[in-house]
């Protein structure tokens, strides 16, 4: 069993780290904002809180799951259930550059998208960006005093590889 719950910031690498792990793991993977938006073609939609909850427990109840996303507090059962709990602490230089370069790439059409790239959600992303660093992650780092033994900071691509081969190994 393998229950792996990714936070960090816009741009700090969770859905390609999810995906990754998905791939080599062969574990379903969940984008938390895909619980808490109704993906439509016309533009997304909210769902109602009850919805968005009972989307992350159905996810939760598998055996095997990857929860990522940016949320907290609605998502603690996430946390709380993973054997693992990884936060992608990037530079916040990093993840602004990563995040600049993929409306980039959305814009002319390279990369696909959840939402539609505008302007005004780039600068949505720079102002969650600082809201995460000032308030989120010093808020999350708290909580996660109460999770020592299962709680991983990951803060360069060298890290990355080697919580990949640690899970391999441990999968073997």
């Amino acid at each position: 069993m393998v229950k792996i719950y990714i936070i960090g910031s816009v741009g700090s690498g969770k859905t390609t780290l999810a995906r990754q792990l998905s791939k080599v793991l062969t574990i379903p993977h969940f984008e938390t904002d895909n619980f808490v938006w109704s993906r439509q073609g016309d533009g997304d939609m909210r769902n109602a809180e009850s919805v968005r909850d009972e989307q992350l427990l159905t996810a939760v109840r598998q055996i095997n799951w990857i929860v990522e996303g940016v949320h907290t507090g609605w998502t603690e059962r996430a946390m709380h259930a993973a054997d693992v709990v990884v936060f992608l602490d990037m530079p916040y230089a990093v993840r602004t550059y990563r995040f600049v370069f993929r409306y980039l790439k959305q814009k002319a059409r390279v990369e696909r998208s959840n939402y539609k790239p505008s302007l005004s959600m780039l600068v949505k992303m720079f102002n969650w960006n600082r809201y995460f660093e000032e308030t989120i992650k010093p808020a999350f780092l708290l909580q996660c005093e109460t999770l020592p033994n299962q709680f991983i900071v990951i803060k360069n691509r060298q890290e990355i590889d080697r919580l990949i081969n640690d899970l391999l190994t441990t999968e073997q």
